[in-house]
C-alpha cells in the first residue's frame, strides 16, 4: 500500500520532534543553571597601587542563561557590575576592579554625568545571578570587602565650544572652534577624550592643543578644532552636533559632559583660474596706457569661498596696490592678483572674484560678506595703468594668480599664463 506523501512528511516531523525532546531530556544537565561561583580575593583595595587592586571572578553554568553580577551593601542598596548578559554554558572568568555603574552619593556636586564609580570602603554581599529563558533564577553569594579605594572622581566642569556656530571652510570667519574643559583630577594622559558626535552617531575625535597643562593633568584643557580641513580632510557635514568630553581615571571611574555645536557652510575650499587662461589686452603698451586682463575663476570645491574688493573692473595705477586702495589682506579671503618681473611685492594688484551683484551675500557675525558658491564660475576683469619703464626689464613678464590669503597659493594658481609685455615710450 502506498502512503500519502503529506502523511509521510507529518509522521517524519512528529518523530523528529519526539527524538529531539527525548535527547534534550537525556542530555540536559541536571541541577540549577548556575553550578558554582567564587571570587579569588575576599578583599580588594582599588587604588592603582598594584596591590590587591583586582579580584578574579569565576563562575560555571550548566546551561545558557542571562547572568547578572551585582553588590549589596548593608542597607540593601544595589550596585551593578553586569546586568542580564547572555552567556553560554561552561566556565567563565572575568576581572573586577571595584568599578560598577555610576551611582549617586549624598553631597555629590557633579556637573558631568557619572558613568562608572568605584565601590566605597565597606563590606558588600556579592551576588551572581543566572536567569533561564523560563524565568527560573539561581543565585550564589559571598562577601567582598573594599578598603583604601581611590574614591576621588575625575570631575569635568565648564565644557564650552566657541563659537557655537562653526563654519570650517578656511574663509577666515569662525573657521576654528575652541573647546575648553576643566579636569578635576590627574588621570592617565590618554584618558581625557573630546569627540564631536553627529546625529547618526558619527564620531570625530578632537586632538588637544598644546598648553601649559600637560595631557591628563588637573586643570583647564584646550582643544583647537578645524574640522580636519588643515590636513586636507573634508570637515563634518553641516548640522547640529554634540561635543562630548569623557574622563577616566586610573582605576576606571568615568565621567562625561556634553555641549552643543552647530556646523554650517562646511567644506574644502577649492578654486582655480579656469583652463589656466588669461586674456591680456596687448603685448605692447604705451607708457601711460592700461594693460587689461580677463579671466575666469571656478569654485570646484565643496565650500563657498569668500572674497572682497577691490571689485572686478577696478583700474590701478602702476604705483598703487590693493593696500593703498584700502583693501588690506584678510585671512581666508580669495582674490585674483596680477604680478610682474619688476614688482617689489607679490601680486600687488588684486581684485575680488566678481562684484556684489554677481556674488552671494552671507551675513556672519552681523557683517555681510560675499562668496563665490560651489560649482560657480566668475569672470573677473581689471587693468593697470603702466607709468614706469625699467629699461633693464623691458620687456617683462606679467602673470595672474589666485590667492587664498594667509593660507597660500597652490601651484596651479601661481604664475598663470605669463605674458611678455613691452612698455613703449611715446
Amino acid at each position: 500500500m502506498r502512503l500519502n506523501p503529506a502523511l509521510t512528511i507529518t509522521i517524519a516531523v512528529v518523530a523528529a520532534a519526539v527524538l529531539l525532546g527525548a535527547a534534550w531530556v537525556i542530555l540536559k544537565p541536571a541541577g540549577p543553571a548556575l553550578a558554582s561561583a567564587e571570587f579569588s580575593l575576599s578583599a580588594i583595595s582599588p587604588n592603582a597601587d598594584g596591590l590587591d587592586d583586582i579580584t578574579r571572578i569565576t563562575y560555571r553554568l550548566r546551561r545558557p542563561t542571562s547572568v547578572s553580577i551585582y553588590f549589596l551593601d548593608s542597607g540593601g542598596a544595589r550596585y551593578n557590575f553586569r546586568a542580564d548578559n547572555p552567556r553560554d554554558s561552561g566556565e567563565h572568568t572575568l576581572l573586577f576592579s571595584g568599578i560598577v555603574d555610576g551611582y549617586p552619593l549624598a553631597g555629590d556636586d557633579n556637573e558631568a554625568a557619572l558613568l562608572k564609580r568605584v565601590l566605597q570602603n565597606r563590606s558588600y554581599t556579592w551576588v551572581i545571578e543566572a536567569t533561564e529563558s523560563n524565568g527560573e533564577t539561581t543565585r550564589l553569594t559571598g562577601t567582598l570587602t573594599v578598603t583604601d579605594s581611590d574614591t576621588a572622581l575625575p570631575h569635568l566642569r565648564n565644557l564650552t565650544a566657541s563659537p557655537a556656530l562653526f563654519t570650517p571652510n578656511q574663509d577666515g570667519i569662525n573657521d576654528r572652534a575652541t573647546i575648553n574643559v576643566w579636569l578635576g583630577k590627574d588621570i592617565p594622559e590618554d584618558n581625557l577624550r573630546v569627540t564631536l558626535i553627529g546625529r547618526g552617531g558619527e564620531q570625530y575625535p578632537i586632538a588637544e592643543a598644546g598648553t601649559d597643562v600637560l595631557p591628563g593633568r588637573e586643570g583647564l584643557h584646550t582643544y583647537d578644532y578645524d574640522g580636519g580641513i588643515d590636513n586636507g580632510v573634508n570637515p563634518p557635514p553641516d548640522g547640529d552636533y554634540i561635543v562630548r568630553a569623557e574622563a577616566e581615571d586610573a582605576i576606571g571611574q568615568k565621567m562625561q559632559i556634553e555641549t552643543a555645536l552647530k556646523i554650517q557652510n562646511s567644506g574644502l575650499p577649492r578654486a582655480e583660474i579656469y583652463l589656466g587662461e588669461v586674456e591680456w589686452s596687448s603685448a605692447t603698451v604705451v607708457i601711460g596706457q592700461t594693460l587689461e586682463f580677463t579671466l575666469t575663476v571656478e569654485n570646484y570645491g565643496t565650500a563657498p569661498i569668500r572674497t572682497f574688493g577691490p571689485w572686478s573692473g577696478t583700474m590701478y595705477d602702476q604705483e598703487q596696490n590693493s593696500n593703498t586702495l584700502g583693501f588690506y589682506e584678510e585671512d581666508g579671503a580669495w582674490r585674483v592678483g596680477v604680478d610682474c618681473d619688476s614688482c617689489i611685492r607679490d601680486y600687488p594688484w588684486r581684485w575680488a572674484l566678481g562684484t556684489p551683484e554677481t556674488l552671494t551675500p552671507i551675513v556672519e557675525n552681523g557683517e555681510t560678506h560675499y562668496y563665490l558658491m560651489p560649482n560657480q564660475r566668475a569672470v573677473i576683469t581689471g587693468s593697470v595703468t603702466l607709468t614706469q619703464v625699467i629699461d633693464a626689464r623691458n620687456p617683462q613678464y606679467f602673470w595672474a594668480g589666485l590667492i587664498h590669503e594667509a593660507v597660500g597659493i597652490t601651484n596651479i594658481n601661481n604664475r598663470v599664463d605669463p605674458k611678455q609685455i613691452t612698455i613703449e615710450k611715446p
